[in-house]
């Protein structure tokens, strides 16, 4: 029999409109498995499993009647808990909030449940000690990367179809990779963060967490537009799925920047060659490349995102200090010494850093190298050691992702084999504004050249 869990939500919705299952089935079998595996991987906070089963019956009822709506009708999802729900207590992760009930949705899904992160969003780590940390599905003694920990080994593990993080400096690609599942993170602005609790205004992006390429372009068309209640969103055209239809992508150009393939595992560097020549022997040319104002990413980063960070949650961090983790209070605190020249500064020179950034699609089409320079380290690690050097865990996981994040431009991370103890590595994609469809058409045409959508973890 077929695992209906493991199965990408581009097949369930097939067989849901051609009525061979229900949605009532999916919320059955994904009740069943989050009972086998959550006290293993501790992927919830809040689960909504009664809810869940009397709307799928709702729903169940209007597809055999045949008010069929799309590809996203009776399909179960789980939301990272920073995403406002109706009715349903919103934590963003920290226990200061158990009992805050929101009285609007962010987004309206069949609901499993509000997923596990890291407080406030504010970490890559995957680290919780209000509701208890995340545990990666491939190894449990190993973290799941965060912020959105909790929607990585969900969807990882079969828990539910498909679930939603925000991405500030990799939150969505971050466990995506170390989970061993594809995490797309669209242009700033294409889905509204309204409803979404912020750590950076300018910095932050919601997006899918998938188990396929085709699946995170459902999720972002079904959540795509302008929202009058986000400024900062806009109208888009939907992402045309008709990259599925070849392989062939002899007609795009693919760079390498040379600065991202430094400061790895060598192990990951294996799995990046082997994906060049993947992506090579599908007809792509590969042009190498230099971005050197990579180096300047962190420091740009910081210094955006921690004010606004500070900003954001202030009363609490002026009333209530010690009710916050202790390293996210010391985030928090560490930006109010951040002074508005230095941000203005830091705004300034990540304009130049786009026009660096954005210079080179003018010779290539996409950008790839690793989502990750590493593969997932121990639960609660502070360090990590790359090539004989150690490293601050927390750099080292953002260090490949925050470009994207500072520029808005869509990046993807799909998987792309394993390391000797058998721990997933992520492939990162990433296109030009606007355009994910050139992103979503060479991680597919990546996906189906490779086997690695088919192995799951046996947890």
């Amino acid at each position: 029999m077929t695992d209906l869990t493991l199965i990408s939500l581009n097949e369930q919705s097939q067989l849901i409109q051609t009525k061979a299952i229900s949605p009532t089935d999916l919320v059955e079998a994904y009740a069943n498995k989050i009972s086998e595996t959550e006290s293993t991987l501790n992927s919830f906070i809040t689960l909504t499993l009664d809810q869940a089963k009397t709307k799928s019956l709702q729903t169940t009822k209007q597809i055999a009647s045949g008010n069929y709506i799309g590809p996203l009708h009776g399909i179960p999802v789980a939301l990272k808990d920073l995403f406002d729900t109706a009715g349903i207590k919103t934590t963003s992760g920290s226990k200061i909030y158990d009992a805050r009930i929101p009285n609007e949705d962010s987004t309206v899904a069949l609901l499993l449940g509000k997923l596990n992160m890291h407080p406030f969003a504010y970490g890559p780590t995957g680290e919780n000690e209000d509701y208890g940390h995340m545990h990666n599905p491939w190894n449990p003694n190993k973290l799941t990367g965060g912020s959105s920990g909790g929607s990585g080994s969900s969807v990882s593990a079969g828990q539910c179809t498909a679930a939603l993080g925000s991405d500030t400096g990799g939150s969505v690609r971050i466990p995506a990779a170390l989970c061993g599942i594809v995490g797309f993170k669209p242009s700033y602005g294409k889905i509204s963060k309204y409803g979404v609790t912020p750590l950076s205004w300018s910095l932050d992006h919601p997006g899918p967490l998938t188990r396929t390429v085709e699946d995170s372009v459902l999720m972002i068309n079904a959540m795509s537009g302008h929202d009058p209640k986000d400024p900062a969103s806009i109208a888009t055209n939907p992402i045309s799925l008709d990259f599925m239809k070849s392989n062939d992508i002899s007609n795009i150009r693919i760079g390498v920047p040379q600065e991202f393939l430094e400061n790895i595992d060598p192990e990951m560097s294996k799995l990046i060659q082997d994906a060049i020549l993947v992506l090579q022997n599908l007809g792509a040319e590969i042009k190498t490349l230099n971005f050197p104002m990579h180096k300047y990413s962190e420091s740009i980063s910081n210094c955006i995102l921690m004010p606004e960070a500070s900003s954001y949650h202030k009363s609490i961090l002026k009333d209530i200090p010690e009710q916050i983790y202790e390293p996210v209070r010391l985030r928090l605190h560490a930006g109010l010494f951040i002074s508005a020249e230095q941000y203005v500064t830091a705004q300034r020179i990540r304009q130049v850093y786009i026009e660096q950034l954005s210079a080179l699609f003018s010779e290539v089409d996409v950008l790839i190298g690793p989502t990750e320079p590493i593969f997932a380290p121990d639960i609660l690690s502070n360090s990590v050691e790359i090539n004989g050097s150690k490293w601050n865990t927390s750099a080292a996981l953002t260090s490949l992702n925050r470009p994207y994040n500072i520029s808005g431009m869509p990046a993807i991370t799909v998987p792309c084999g394993f390391s000797s103890d058998h721990l997933p590595g992520g492939l990162q994609i990433a296109g030009k504004l606007f355009d994910e469809y050139t992103v979503a058409k060479v991680a597919y045409a990546y996906q189906e050249a490779c086997q690695w959508k088919t192995l799951h973890p046996s947890i």
